[in-house]
């Protein structure tokens, strides 16, 4: 068993989430604890304003409402939802939350069973429960004993087979699934799992299972008012269907709360980028004449998916790797210049960077310096493009080849200041 603890500010939104999936059949309410009457039987309103008063006993608080997840193996899929109800009592009162008032769903949209318990950290007599390493103080603990007690499956068991997450592993598809819903799920196991520190990189990751976050065109309205939306995108990578904002998503995964995602991520890193150059490198010292095609399968048989951007005339300018095991996600350009659009290309010029024609990259530069050279009627006797054009194309490659270099730093910053000598007394 798997217990996710979220704290929140408001009970309003935890609550909507779980009644929105029982309105859809997705989810349906096992009961409660300490409310007045059969928690099952009483509505949205009753439910919402009973947790509301509760609250309002203590207005210092904010944070003060619980949304908790158990997950269990998918083998314990015939888990009833008496078993379920009594392994969620069991469990508030290890928690030291068995006398609070708190709500019991079981959901269906999922590959594993799973409940989500909704409750409130504010006590009768207007005091709050301590929630500071809750997790580790009070779910840990309670996890391993009920385990034990009700024969789960132990959470380490589930750890060591390595699997990803099954809600990520199906890219959504437009029109099977109703759009908000499809992308939330994706949202949900993405969000949280990867270190991603731009909204580019976070693309990359959510254009593996066919979603995208956009921030408006320039001078729109949204762009300007710092708004998001996420769309759904077909096999090509091209938007499909009524994009959904932010706000409307349980988790609000807006763009002021991403931006301080982007922060904490640079923080703490990216990761093991070792592991995937040494997957590179590798292929290129073991098999000769390998191809973009081959790095692509390569990394994905170590768990690491080469995501390419490619323009219009089907010319690859970026490459991000995302490392699922990890959660490591960096542009190219961050490992190195070898491991960049332009060095990988260099690398393995047999790669698939060809376009239909079946062209190779130096193939498309030529095709588009004879385009140019017709536009100008510059060609030289041969028929071949003229040699100023091509001096032109070389001095742009160099100055859109930008080497990564260390940032500068003041030396009025980094020198050492000469301690001051205190004075003696007067």
């Amino acid at each position: 068993m798997v217990a996710v603890i979220k704290v929140s500010s408001s009970i309003n939104r935890i609550l909507n989430y779980n009644e929105n999936k029982v309105e859809r059949q997705k989810a349906v309410c096992l009961g409660g604890n300490n409310f007045p009457g059969e928690a099952a039987d009483l509505s949205f309103t009753a439910r919402l304003n009973y947790f509301t008063r509760r609250m309002e006993l203590n207005t210092n608080t904010k944070r003060n409402s619980l949304h908790i997840s158990l997950n269990f193996d998918t083998s314990e899929k015939g888990l009833s939802d008496k078993k379920m109800a009594q392994i969620a009592h069991a469990y508030m009162k290890e928690l030291g939350f068995g006398e609070q008032p708190y709500l019991m769903y079981r959901h269906h949209d999922a590959g594993h069973p799973h409940l989500h318990l909704v409750t409130t950290n504010i006590r009768a007599d207007g005091s709050r429960i301590d929630l500071h390493h809750l997790g580790i103080r009070k779910s840990e603990p309670a996890r391993k004993k009920l385990e034990e007690h009700f024969g789960l499956v132990r959470a380490e068991d589930r750890k060591n087979k390595k699997t990803l997450p099954e809600k990520i592993l199906r890219p959504v598809s437009y029109g099977k699934t109703e759009t908000r819903a499809a992308i939330q799920n994706v949202l949900e196991a993405v969000l949280d799992r990867y270190k991603y520190t731009s909204l580019h990189e976070l693309n990359a990751v959510l254009g593996i299972y066919n979603v995208r976050a956009e921030r408006g065109s320039e001078g729109s309205r949204m762009e300007q008012h710092k708004g998001l939306q996420y769309r759904i995108l077909d096999d090509t990578g091209q938007p499909v269907g009524v994009p959904v904002k932010a706000s409307l998503f349980y988790s609000r995964p807006t763009l002021q709360r991403l931006e301080g995602k982007f922060a904490r991520n640079k923080i703490t890193g990216k990761g093991q980028t070792l592991h995937i150059k040494n997957v590179i490198d590798r292929l290129e010292a073991t098999k000769k004449g390998a191809g973009l095609a081959d790095v692509e399968q390569a990394l994905a048989r170590e768990g690491i998916t080469l995501v390419t951007r490619r323009n219009s005339e089907g010319f690859i300018y970026g490459l991000t790797y995302v490392e699922h095991k990890t959660g490591t996600v960096c542009n190219g350009s961050s490992l190195g210049k070898p491991y960049s659009a332009k060095g990988m290309q260099e690398r393995f010029p047999l790669s698939g960077t060809s376009d239909e024609t079946g062209l190779s990259s130096t193939g498309l530069k030529d095709q588009r310096l004879n385009k140019i050279a017709d536009d100008l009627s510059l060609r030289d006797p041969d028929g071949s493009a003229s040699g100023i054009i091509r001096e032109i194309s070389g001095l742009l490659d160099k100055l859109v080849d930008v080497e990564r270099a260390p940032e500068y730093v003041s030396k009025h910053y980094t020198r050492k200041r000469k301690k001051r000598k205190r004075r003696g007394p007067l």
